[in-house]
C-alpha cells in the first residue's frame, strides 16, 4: 500500500510543479497522513505548502474558518464541513489546491445515520472551483484512514486536471 500511495503522491507532486502550484491539506479523521505520505516524496518542498491538522471541531473553527452554524447543523462529518475547509485551506495559505478530509474512523464514534468508516472529501482550487464526496470505507481504523488517503491523493489528481479543462 506504501508504494501505492507514494506513487500517487509522486504523480500529485509532478502536476503541481508542472503548474508552479502547490497543495494545503486540512484533515481531521486522517490526523496528519495525507501530509506525510506527500512529505515523504523527495523534493516535496516544491509543492507542498502546509498541512494542517484539524481534529477538533475549535481547530476545524480557528484555522480554517468553519462556521459554528455548520458544525452545529450539519456535524463535523459532514459536506458541508468538508467543503468550508477546504475553501479555508486555501484561505489561509499560498497554495493553489486544498485538500480536506473529516470522517469516523473508528472503532468507536459511529452512528445509525453515520457509521464507523463514513469520510468525507472536499477538494477546493484557488480558481473557486470546489467539490466533494462522501464514502463509506469498510475495515479498522487504520484501513478506513488509509482508504481515506489513497482517495484523496487519487481525486485530487483527477481534481487538478479537470481544473485545467474549465
Amino acid at each position: 500500500m506504501q508504494q501505492q500511495l507514494d506513487e500517487l503522491a509522486q504523480q500529485l507532486g509532478n502536476l503541481l510543479l508542472e503548474r508552479n502550484s502547490a497543495v494545503v491539506t486540512v484533515e481531521s479523521c486522517t490526523g496528519g497522513f495525507i501530509a506525510e505520505v506527500l512529505t515523504r516524496i523527495p523534493g516535496s518542498s516544491s509543492w507542498f505548502e502546509r498541512g494542517l491538522v484539524t481534529y477538533s471541531n475549535a481547530a476545524k473553527q480557528d484555522l480554517v474558518g468553519v462556521q459554528e452554524d455548520s458544525l452545529q447543523q450539519y456535524g463535523a462529518v459532514s459536506g458541508v464541513v468538508a467543503k468550508e475547509m477546504a475553501v479555508g485551506g486555501i484561505q489561509c495559505s499560498r497554495a493553489d489546491l486544498a485538500i480536506s478530509v473529516t470522517g469516523i474512523a473508528g472503532p468507536d464514534g459511529g452512528t445509525k445515520g453515520k457509521p464507523v468508516g463514513t469520510v468525507w472529501m472536499a477538494w477546493a482550487h484557488r480558481t473557486g472551483k470546489v467539490i466533494n464526496h462522501q464514502y463509506l470505507f469498510p475495515g479498522d481504523r487504520q484501513q478506513v484512514r488509509i482508504a481515506s488517503v489513497e482517495h484523496a491523493l487519487s481525486t485530487a489528481v483527477q481534481f487538478l486536471k479537470e481544473c485545467d479543462r474549465n
